[in-house]
């Protein structure tokens, strides 16, 4: 798993967090009473769950210590726990498995999904949103420049950016055991400052793998310089100086 620094996450708190709004709001689930938000990051996508259903027992849960600081921090009442979704269980079935933007770092989906789900109580949930845009322009930038010449070095073996597959792929994993599954796809056009904007988004996200690969701070700093000159022609600016950033995303209820 990648470092993650929740400030830098943050920056752009209402960009990241739409997704999650979008998919609390196709929940149909009238009062669950206990929700797991897996993958919390810094208590963002908790906040907009405790919103939608005030009454419910909500954890969020998240493997970096810095993310669950950040979350403790903003809601101290709150019930924040360092957990791995690679290996996590529930102690009992619980009525609402939430995670939006984090099972995407996680591997083995044919076994993850279906194990997720299996925590899910009768008449309950499983909501999961991930991006899906790893062969956006954005991200062949950041491949085409780990290999390039001045830094093929650093990086002997490819990067795994992340983990995602076709929708059609989630939809097997879970339709034989789900009384009924939504599935859609929708991509949000950004508006943001520049290419340096999109550079700073992706050094929350991401750039992450790559950027842990390099031995300094020099050398991050560096890549991503080079990176930013990379995006340049691929988001031209506007009539405003402003760029549009593309970035699709996939959304996936499963009910029990």
């Amino acid at each position: 798993m990648p470092t993650w620094n929740a400030d830098q996450y943050l920056r752009f708190a209402d960009q990241r967090t739409r997704p999650c709004r979008d998919l609390a709001a196709n929940i149909a689930l009238e009062k669950p009473q206990r929700i797991v938000d897996l993958g919390c990051g810094p208590g963002n996508s908790t906040a907009v769950l405790a919103a939608r259903w005030p009454e419910a027992e909500i954890e969020g849960i998240d493997s970096s210590a810095e993310m669950i600081a950040a979350a403790r921090k903003e809601v101290p009442e709150g019930t924040w726990t360092i957990g791995d979704i690679s290996t996590w269980k529930a102690a009992e079935p619980v009525d609402l498995v939430f995670s939006n933007a984090a099972l995407h770092w996680v591997p083995d989906h044919a076994g993850l999904y279906p194990r997720l789900f299996a925590q899910v109580a009768a008449g309950g949930a499983l909501a999961v949103q991930v991006p899906i845009n790893l062969d956006a322009p954005a991200h062949r930038a950041m491949r085409e420049l780990a290999g390039s010449p001045g830094w093929r070095a650093f990086f002997p073996q490819r990067v795994r950016e992340w983990h995602a597959f076709p929708s059609e792929v989630y939809y097997d994993l879970l339709a034989k055991e789900a009384a009924r599954i939504d599935l859609w796809e929708t991509e949000y056009l950004h508006i943001l400052a520049g290419p340096e904007a999109i550079v700073d988004w992706y050094k929350g996200t991401g750039l992450r793998p790559f950027l842990d690969k390099l031995p300094g701070e020099a050398e991050r700093e560096r890549f991503l310089a080079d990176y930013g000159e990379a995006l340049r022609p691929l988001y031209p600016a506007r009539g405003d100086g402003r760029v549009l950033f593309p970035f699709k995303r996939l959304f996936l209820i499963a009910y029990r």
